[in-house]
C-alpha cells in the first residue's frame, strides 16, 4: 500500500484545485502536483463534505465512530468475561452429591 500524503500537501492540493483558473481542468492540476486525477477528486469530495458543503461523513466523524466500535468490541468481550465467570460461579456454590448442607 502506497504511503498516504501529508495532511498539508493535501490541503494545498485541495486549495488550488479549488481556486484554479477557467480552463484548467482537475486533472491537470493533480498532474502538476504528482498524484492521480481519482485521488485529487475523492480529496476535493471530503473536503466538500468537512466543509459541510456536501453529505457525508467528517473525518472528526469517522474517527469518533472507529473509536466508538472500538469501545463497544471490548466491553462486549468483557461482558463476556463476566457471563462467564457469573455461570462458573453460579456452577460452584450448588450443592453437589455428598454434600453436608441441607
Amino acid at each position: 500500500m502506497a504511503k498516504p500524503y501529508p495532511r498539508e500537501f493535501r490541503d494545498d492540493v485541495v486549495r488550488v484545485a479549488r481556486s484554479r483558473d477557467a480552463g484548467v481542468t482537475v486533472e491537470q492540476v493533480a498532474t502538476d502536483f504528482g498524484v492521480h486525477p481519482m485521488t485529487l477528486f475523492k480529496w476535493l469530495r471530503q473536503a466538500g463534505v468537512e466543509a459541510g458543503d456536501k453529505p457525508g461523513v467528517t473525518r472528526a466523524e469517522s474517527t469518533e465512530l472507529r473509536e466508538a466500535r472500538k469501545r463497544i468490541k471490548l466491553l462486549e468481550q468483557e461482558n463476556e468475561v463476566l457471563r462467564r465467570a457469573a455461570a462458573y460461579l453460579s456452577q460452584a456454590n450448588l450443592p453437589g452429591k455428598g454434600s453436608t448442607r441441607s
